[in-house]
Protein backbone atom coordinates (compact mmCIF):
# COMPACT_ATOMS: atom_id res chain seq x y z
CA UNK A 1 0.00 0.00 0.00
CA UNK A 2 1.22 3.29 -1.02
CA UNK A 3 1.12 6.80 1.12
CA UNK A 4 -0.57 9.60 -0.08
CA UNK A 5 0.36 10.90 -3.51
CA UNK A 6 0.55 14.34 -5.51
CA UNK A 7 -1.90 14.60 -8.31
CA UNK A 8 -0.81 12.80 -12.06
CA UNK A 9 1.32 15.13 -14.03
CA UNK A 10 -1.56 14.74 -16.89
CA UNK A 11 -3.86 15.76 -14.14
CA UNK A 12 -2.41 18.94 -14.03
CA UNK A 13 -2.01 19.46 -17.48
CA UNK A 14 -5.59 19.24 -18.58
CA UNK A 15 -6.67 21.49 -15.36
CA UNK A 16 -4.07 24.20 -16.38
CA UNK A 17 -5.75 24.00 -19.98
CA UNK A 18 -9.65 23.94 -18.37
CA UNK A 19 -8.51 27.15 -16.45
CA UNK A 20 -6.14 28.60 -19.10
CA UNK A 21 -3.54 29.46 -16.28
CA UNK A 22 -0.13 28.52 -16.51
CA UNK A 23 0.96 24.50 -15.38
CA UNK A 24 3.01 26.14 -12.65
CA UNK A 25 0.23 27.72 -11.42
CA UNK A 26 -2.37 25.06 -11.55
CA UNK A 27 -0.03 22.35 -9.94
CA UNK A 28 0.04 24.81 -7.13
CA UNK A 29 -3.85 25.40 -7.38
CA UNK A 30 -4.53 21.48 -6.97
CA UNK A 31 -2.00 21.13 -4.55
CA UNK A 32 -3.63 22.89 -2.28
CA UNK A 33 -7.10 22.27 -3.23
CA UNK A 34 -9.07 19.36 -1.18
CA UNK A 35 -8.92 16.28 -2.63
CA UNK A 36 -11.91 14.67 -0.35
CA UNK A 37 -15.24 13.50 -2.29
CA UNK A 38 -18.20 14.97 -1.92
CA UNK A 39 -19.63 12.68 -0.44
CA UNK A 40 -18.35 8.87 1.09
CA UNK A 41 -17.25 6.59 -1.41
CA UNK A 42 -19.75 4.28 -2.42
CA UNK A 43 -19.35 0.79 -1.77
CA UNK A 44 -19.95 -2.30 -3.79
CA UNK A 45 -23.62 -3.53 -4.37
CA UNK A 46 -24.54 -6.39 -2.19
CA UNK A 47 -23.55 -9.29 -4.99
CA UNK A 48 -20.60 -7.68 -5.11
CA UNK A 49 -19.91 -7.79 -1.45
CA UNK A 50 -20.76 -11.17 -1.51
CA UNK A 51 -18.01 -12.15 -4.11
CA UNK A 52 -15.63 -10.16 -1.77
CA UNK A 53 -16.74 -12.15 1.11
CA UNK A 54 -15.94 -14.66 -0.35
CA UNK A 55 -12.29 -14.01 -0.85
CA UNK A 56 -11.67 -12.10 2.67
CA UNK A 57 -9.79 -15.49 4.65
CA UNK A 58 -11.69 -17.12 7.35
CA UNK A 59 -9.15 -17.23 10.54
CA UNK A 60 -10.34 -17.22 14.48
CA UNK A 61 -9.49 -13.38 15.31
CA UNK A 62 -5.73 -12.53 16.39
CA UNK A 63 -4.59 -11.40 19.84
CA UNK A 64 -4.84 -7.92 20.80
CA UNK A 65 -1.47 -8.17 22.54
CA UNK A 66 0.63 -5.12 21.56
CA UNK A 67 -2.28 -2.92 20.44
CA UNK A 68 -1.95 0.45 20.91
CA UNK A 69 -4.30 3.26 19.11
CA UNK A 70 -1.07 5.11 18.13
CA UNK A 71 0.51 2.57 16.28
CA UNK A 72 -2.19 3.90 13.38
CA UNK A 73 -1.42 7.57 13.25
CA UNK A 74 -4.38 9.05 12.74
CA UNK A 75 -5.64 12.46 11.67
CA UNK A 76 -2.84 13.08 9.33
CA UNK A 77 -2.65 16.85 7.29
CA UNK A 78 -4.54 16.57 4.14
CA UNK A 79 -3.65 19.78 2.35
CA UNK A 80 -2.95 22.60 4.35
CA UNK A 81 -4.23 23.15 7.96
CA UNK A 82 -6.83 20.56 7.16
CA UNK A 83 -6.38 16.95 8.77
CA UNK A 84 -8.60 13.99 8.07
CA UNK A 85 -10.85 14.61 10.54
CA UNK A 86 -11.95 17.89 9.06
CA UNK A 87 -11.87 16.75 5.98
CA UNK A 88 -14.14 14.04 6.33
CA UNK A 89 -16.33 16.36 8.22
CA UNK A 90 -16.66 19.10 5.79
CA UNK A 91 -16.88 16.07 3.03
CA UNK A 92 -19.78 14.27 5.06
CA UNK A 93 -21.95 17.48 6.02
CA UNK A 94 -23.76 20.15 4.56
CA UNK A 95 -22.88 23.68 4.92
CA UNK A 96 -19.93 23.17 6.44
CA UNK A 97 -18.18 26.13 7.21
CA UNK A 98 -14.21 26.50 8.43
CA UNK A 99 -12.01 28.50 10.03
CA UNK A 100 -8.77 29.49 9.05
CA UNK A 101 -7.34 26.41 11.27
CA UNK A 102 -9.78 23.98 9.03
CA UNK A 103 -11.95 23.63 12.08
CA UNK A 104 -15.62 23.04 11.17
CA UNK A 105 -17.27 26.07 13.34
CA UNK A 106 -20.75 25.88 11.82
CA UNK A 107 -22.91 22.95 9.69
CA UNK A 108 -25.17 20.06 9.88
CA UNK A 109 -24.30 16.44 9.94
CA UNK A 110 -26.56 13.19 9.51
CA UNK A 111 -25.35 10.44 10.92
CA UNK A 112 -26.32 7.54 8.70
CA UNK A 113 -25.92 4.93 11.72
CA UNK A 114 -28.91 6.31 13.84
CA UNK A 115 -30.91 8.97 11.38
CA UNK A 116 -29.91 11.79 13.86
CA UNK A 117 -28.49 15.19 12.56
CA UNK A 118 -26.13 17.28 14.54
CA UNK A 119 -25.42 21.23 14.45
CA UNK A 120 -22.16 20.97 16.33
CA UNK A 121 -19.19 18.86 15.04
CA UNK A 122 -18.25 18.18 18.47
CA UNK A 123 -21.45 16.12 18.64
CA UNK A 124 -19.98 13.96 15.65
CA UNK A 125 -17.11 11.45 15.46
CA UNK A 126 -15.54 10.12 12.47
CA UNK A 127 -15.75 6.52 12.72
CA UNK A 128 -13.10 3.68 11.24
CA UNK A 129 -15.53 1.61 9.59
CA UNK A 130 -12.84 -1.58 10.78
CA UNK A 131 -12.28 -0.42 14.03
CA UNK A 132 -8.22 -0.26 13.92
CA UNK A 133 -8.47 -2.56 17.17
CA UNK A 134 -10.34 -4.87 14.87
CA UNK A 135 -7.89 -4.28 11.78
CA UNK A 136 -5.01 -5.43 14.27
CA UNK A 137 -5.96 -8.62 15.28
CA UNK A 138 -7.00 -8.96 11.49
CA UNK A 139 -3.59 -8.77 10.24
CA UNK A 140 -2.80 -5.02 10.77
CA UNK A 141 -0.64 -6.43 13.51
CA UNK A 142 2.27 -7.61 10.78
CA UNK A 143 1.80 -3.80 8.92
CA UNK A 144 4.81 -1.13 9.03
CA UNK A 145 3.73 2.09 11.12
CA UNK A 146 3.20 3.64 7.35
CA UNK A 147 0.32 0.86 6.22
CA UNK A 148 -1.23 1.34 9.45
CA UNK A 149 -1.54 5.38 8.83
CA UNK A 150 -2.88 4.73 4.92
CA UNK A 151 -5.71 2.43 7.04
CA UNK A 152 -6.23 4.73 9.33
CA UNK A 153 -7.06 7.97 6.46
CA UNK A 154 -7.81 6.51 3.87
CA UNK A 155 -10.22 8.52 1.81
CA UNK A 156 -10.48 6.61 -0.82
CA UNK A 157 -12.57 3.56 0.73
CA UNK A 158 -15.55 3.47 2.64
CA UNK A 159 -13.07 3.34 6.08
CA UNK A 160 -14.22 6.67 7.34
CA UNK A 161 -17.39 8.34 8.10
CA UNK A 162 -19.34 10.94 10.25
CA UNK A 163 -22.05 9.60 12.96
CA UNK A 164 -23.27 10.49 16.33
CA UNK A 165 -19.91 10.40 18.49
CA UNK A 166 -22.20 8.34 21.49
CA UNK A 167 -23.46 5.78 19.22
CA UNK A 168 -19.66 5.42 17.58
CA UNK A 169 -18.88 4.85 21.25
CA UNK A 170 -21.41 1.83 21.50
CA UNK A 171 -19.90 0.25 18.19
CA UNK A 172 -16.42 0.23 20.34
CA UNK A 173 -14.32 -1.94 18.34
CA UNK A 174 -16.84 -5.10 17.42
CA UNK A 175 -17.34 -6.29 14.30
CA UNK A 176 -20.77 -6.99 12.65
CA UNK A 177 -21.40 -9.98 14.34
CA UNK A 178 -21.55 -8.19 17.42
CA UNK A 179 -22.76 -4.98 16.28
CA UNK A 180 -24.83 -2.84 13.81
CA UNK A 181 -26.03 0.14 13.51
CA UNK A 182 -29.28 1.08 15.10
CA UNK A 183 -31.02 2.03 11.84
CA UNK A 184 -31.75 -1.46 10.29
CA UNK A 185 -32.17 0.48 7.20
CA UNK A 186 -28.20 0.79 6.93
CA UNK A 187 -27.59 -2.52 7.53
CA UNK A 188 -26.76 -3.53 3.83
CA UNK A 189 -24.75 -0.83 3.20
CA UNK A 190 -22.38 -0.64 6.62
CA UNK A 191 -21.82 -4.85 5.80
CA UNK A 192 -20.67 -3.77 1.95
CA UNK A 193 -18.34 -0.95 3.18
CA UNK A 194 -17.36 -3.28 6.01
CA UNK A 195 -15.82 -6.46 3.43
CA UNK A 196 -14.72 -3.55 0.79
CA UNK A 197 -12.53 -2.31 3.77
CA UNK A 198 -11.45 -5.62 4.78
CA UNK A 199 -11.06 -7.32 0.96
CA UNK A 200 -9.10 -3.75 0.30
CA UNK A 201 -6.41 -4.25 3.30
CA UNK A 202 -6.49 -8.03 2.78
CA UNK A 203 -7.57 -8.80 6.49
CA UNK A 204 -8.87 -11.50 7.61
CA UNK A 205 -12.82 -12.64 9.31
CA UNK A 206 -13.49 -14.71 11.83
CA UNK A 207 -16.29 -17.41 11.41
CA UNK A 208 -19.55 -15.71 13.21
CA UNK A 209 -18.13 -12.36 11.15
CA UNK A 210 -18.64 -13.95 7.62
CA UNK A 211 -21.72 -15.77 9.17
CA UNK A 212 -23.55 -12.02 10.25
CA UNK A 213 -22.05 -10.35 6.92
CA UNK A 214 -23.19 -13.16 4.61
CA UNK A 215 -26.61 -12.89 6.26
CA UNK A 216 -27.46 -9.63 5.89
CA UNK A 217 -25.77 -8.85 2.66
CA UNK A 218 -27.90 -11.92 1.18
CA UNK A 219 -30.75 -10.06 2.49
CA UNK A 220 -30.62 -7.02 0.60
Amino acid sequence: MSGFSQPPLSRLKVYARNLAVPFAAAALLLTAAPTAQAEPPTPPDADTALGYLAEITTAPEGSSDGYDRDLFPHWSTQYGACNTREVVLERDGTDVEQDSSCAAISGSWYSPYDGETWTAASDVDIDHMVPLAEAWRSGASRWSTGEREQFANDLDVAQLLAVTDNVNQSKSDRDPAEWMPPLADYHCTYASMWVWVKHTYDLTADEAEKSALESTLSGC
